[in-house]
């Protein structure tokens, strides 16, 4: 058989995404931007120790749209991270690997998050006297 007659493996054009593949992905980018998140929470810590008018530029930079979206994006990917987390250790005590509890366990995951999301924004808008 010659190397061109060989069949190609399954790939993105041709393998449709199923909710298992597309929440693992997620998990993983999840991840790096968690890792993300600590260096800029190390950012504005840092900033801190520059004295107040160093720290007051942070506090612009997070009260600002950018800032607020930023925030928003680290706060679903804790909330996501957190319980597909979760649903991992499931696995990995055996359960959970029924398909039907699979997608059923995944939409659990992406509803807690939004959810968890909303209520952190509401809570923190609240506080801030935004509303």
């Amino acid at each position: 058989m010659a190397p061109g007659d060989r069949p190609l493996s399954p790939h993105l054009q041709i393998y449709r995404p199923q909710i298992t593949s597309v929440m693992s992905i997620l998990h993983r980018l999840t991840g790096i931007g968690l890792w993300v998140g600590a260096l800029l929470l190390t950012f504005l810590v840092g900033s801190a120790t520059y004295g107040p008018e160093a720290f007051n530029r942070v506090q612009e930079l997070i009260e600002s749209w950018f800032g607020q979206l930023v925030l928003l994006g680290l706060t679903v990917a804790v909330y996501y991270h957190l319980a597909n987390g979760i649903r991992h250790l499931a696995w990995d005590i055996g359960w959970g690997y029924e398909i039907k509890r699979l997608k059923y366990t995944g939409l659990i995951v992406i509803w807690f998050t939004g959810i968890m999301t909303a209520i952190t924004f509401l809570v923190g808008y609240r506080m801030a006297g935004v509303i």
